[in-house]
């Protein structure tokens, strides 16, 4: 009886050791985005984000993914929510997907890029690693405004030393078939390619947070 309820007790002590290794090897993710993110126009469900956690969850990975995008937003008021969020959270990547609503409002592109710089340090200042979306505009509010505003993302990424996703659209934008009815908004079918985007950069940076539990 004693060397059965030993064996017991050595089995329960493995079990909750790798419970604890799994829990500290765990990442919280952020995502603060705009309406790309937050899956407008579609179930929650179906969006890119979702689809992230359904990844991680098929590679057994314990990670959190905490959703804070919201439709509308821009860089200035993703700026004002982020403090809070960091507080709350407490993330170690955060990934930071504004921009396209300051763009198509004609925003001067320094001014968004002093506000995703800012947001980047906040985030640093806290210990979390930064991914920034690369996002560009269509062609029609002109040559010299477009090419400023592709230009900021990684001009962001450089100044910081945050990882880039240099095109979150990319294969997406412009292609009837991957945009709802307003052209604007990608559609279902779109998502997959979204995460498409983001993997590579996102499995690379929880690499490093992973590496620097050890």
């Amino acid at each position: 009886m004693g060397s059965r309820i030993r064996g017991l007790m050595a089995g329960m002590c493995l079990m909750l050791s790798a419970l604890l290794s799994m829990q500290a090897s765990a990442a919280t993710i952020l995502i603060v985005g705009d309406s790309i993110s937050a899956a407008y126009g579609m179930d929650i469900r179906q969006g890119w984000v979702s689809l992230l956690e359904q990844r991680l969850q098929r590679q057994s990975a314990t990670h959190q993914v905490i959703n804070a995008s919201v439709s509308g937003e821009t860089t200035s008021g993703g700026l004002q929510r982020l403090p809070r969020l960091l507080r709350q959270h407490r993330p170690d990547l955060v990934v930071l997907e504004l921009g396209g609503n300051d763009g198509l409002r004609g925003q001067p592109p320094a001014l968004m890029q002093r506000n995703l710089e800012r947001m980047v340090r906040l985030t640093q200042a806290g210990g979390g690693r930064v991914i920034v979306a690369g996002m560009r505009i269509p062609p029609n509010y002109g040559r010299a405004y477009t090419d400023a505003f592709a230009a900021l993302f990684p001009a962001v990424a450089r100044s910081t030393g945050s990882a880039l996703v240099p095109f979150l659209l990319d294969g997406v934008g412009g292609r009837p078939e991957y945009m709802q009815a307003d052209g604007l908004h990608p559609n279902v079918r779109a998502q997959a390619l979204i995460l498409k985007q983001v993997w590579p950069v996102l499995e690379r940076e929880l690499r490093q947070v992973e590496a620097r539990r050890k």
